[in-house]
């Protein structure tokens, strides 16, 4: 892993919501440790305006936000990765590129906002739910003590964020 600033890729299919909120959540709450990133399988084209009002709203920076290809950070030039989260399931059952540098992976799936049907209103609970779960998980992954964990207790840890963090409170199950 890299010494100083970790690098972070969060996936998902489209790249229009949930992996660019997490992106969002850890440069901001994480700048001084963490370099997040976001890609799709199959990129959307665009950023949910959904999402992008909500980090809007909660005073994130949107405007270098896009919807891109996780071939960006596959190939030569592209940054080593120390980790790399699913937030969906359809990219998690996805056969991934190989990611140069062997991260250190997980799957953190949640429902996708954008899949919501309703009127605004239940639209924008849902883009907010999936906010409050993301900056919950990603909460705890900043604070795991990375230089004293071994690589199979952080790999257990990792597993356990996406696994039983209760989605109301943010606390272990």
């Amino acid at each position: 892993m890299s010494e100083g600033v970790y690098n972070v890729l969060f996936l998902c299919t489209g790249n229009s919501a949930r992996s660019i909120m997490a992106e969002a959540i850890l440069n901001r709450d994480g700048k001084d440790r963490f370099r997040a990133y976001s890609a799709g399988s199959q990129p959307a084209g665009r950023v949910r305006p959904e999402a992008l009002d909500l980090l809007k709203k909660l005073n994130f920076k949107t405007d270098d936000f896009r919807s891109k290809d996780w071939s960006e950070f596959a190939g030569p030039g592209a940054p080593e990765m120390d980790f790399v989260f699913t937030v969906c399931d359809n990219a998690a059952k996805e056969t991934c590129p190989v990611w140069p540098g062997q991260p250190m992976s997980a799957h953190w799936g949640l429902p996708d906002p954008a899949a919501v049907e309703g009127n605004e209103t239940e639209r924008r609970l849902a883009f907010s739910d999936a906010f409050r779960m993301l900056n919950n998980r990603i909460s705890i992954f900043m604070n795991l003590p990375m230089a004293s964990l071994d690589k199979l207790s952080l790999q257990k840890k990792l597993d356990e964020i996406g696994r039983t963090v209760d989605e109301r409170s943010g606390e272990p199950a």
